[in-house]
């Protein structure tokens, strides 16, 4: 499950995340890596701590709220707040699976990944090489997305961002606990909530075959979901 989400920021609100994160004091990336990661890690992440961190990670949050296809293609339970990291020449992170739990930061709140996202603040022509590279069953895909668009896929796809080889790569991510713990079904879900969608372009809401989807939709909801 790999899912591109489009303008989940505006051209203006990237805008003013750079403003904000091109004056940022960065720390090391390698003081949040986990021991498999260390060896592999090599970047800068705004402390989670700090006031414009939260303040831009509300902000994502808000976002995520608004956005129909990322609440279609995650149904999200819980979302770890949004991070910032920043790749420059050189900068990498190897192949790697997201741990498996993380704790929210300041709480003693846990949550199961099983959703990895990368929300694009820099736009692919700012910088040469960089991409997120994921592996899944059908090879490896190679994303390089507009600023505003986010990157949805698998916590246990290994994956990598590639050596930057100029310029600056500045982005936000985060994991989630879906409602719906199989990929399988999740799958399932978000392609009939995405016919839905479409006949609801061509019909109105009280269409008889917009009505049968959006109730077979909601009764297999109402079957998987953990609330």
């Amino acid at each position: 499950m790999i899912i591109p989400i489009s303008s989940v920021l505006s051209k203006d609100e990237v805008a003013l995340f750079r403003r904000h994160l091109d004056n940022a004091n960065w720390q090391d990336g390698c003081l949040t890596a986990g021991t498999q990661a260390l060896s592999q890690k090599q970047n800068r992440q705004l402390d989670v701590d700090s006031k414009l961190a939260q303040q831009l990670s509300d902000k994502v949050l808000h976002a995520l709220a608004l956005h129909p296809m990322f609440i279609s293609a995650a149904l999200p339970l819980k979302i770890l707040p949004p991070m910032f990291n920043r790749y420059d020449g050189g900068d990498h992170y190897g192949f790697h699976v997201d741990n498996a739990i993380r704790i929210v930061p300041g709480t003693s709140i846990r949550l199961r990944t099983d959703l990895s996202a990368t929300l694009f603040l820099s736009e692919p022509e700012e910088y040469q090489g960089g991409e997120l590279e994921i592996e899944d069953s059908y090879g490896t895909h190679k994303v390089k997305l507009a600023a505003g668009d986010l990157i949805l896929y698998s916590s246990t796809s290994l994956h990598r961002v590639r050596a930057i080889e100029q310029g600056q790569r500045t982005c936000a991510f985060f994991w989630l606990q879906s409602m719906i713990r199989s990929h399988e079904q999740r799958q399932v879900l978000f392609d009939l909530d995405q016919s839905i969608q479409s006949l609801t372009q061509l019909h109105d809401h009280q269409h008889p075959d917009v009505v049968r989807l959006s109730s077979s939709y909601h009764r297999l909801i109402r079957q998987l979901a953990d609330t």
